[in-house]
């Protein structure tokens, strides 16, 4: 059984056990969160519609937080002297998909 899950503006397709990179949640280290599915599959049943997804949850604890690359980024325009730098590094909460019901 798999589910996709929606997160972080994202969707992730994750199965029991699994351990998934999801953007920060602001939640502590061992803390339980819960995503509605927006796909659920299991066999070959399919569910899909909001009325078969109603009941079904995606549960999943919080193992820890990570940090992304570092990406660097330099913009400029010609003959003008206008230059900057700039970088990014994103944080990643880790989570560990504990349970998936249909409901």
């Amino acid at each position: 059984m798999y589910a996709v899950i929606a997160t972080g503006g994202k969707q992730e397709r994750v199965a029991e056990g699994q351990q998934v990179a999801v953007e920060l949640l602001g939640v502590e280290d061992g803390a339980e969160v819960s995503f509605p599915p927006v796909l659920l599959v299991d066999g070959s049943t399919v569910l899909a519609t909001p009325d078969q997804l109603e009941g079904a949850t995606v549960t999943a604890t919080v193992v820890g937080t990570s940090k992304g690359p570092k990406i660097n980024g330099f913009t400029y325009k010609r003959r003008t002297n206008q230059r900057r730098r700039w970088g990014h590094r994103q944080h990643y909460s880790t989570i560990e998909i504990t349970k998936i019901s249909a409901g």
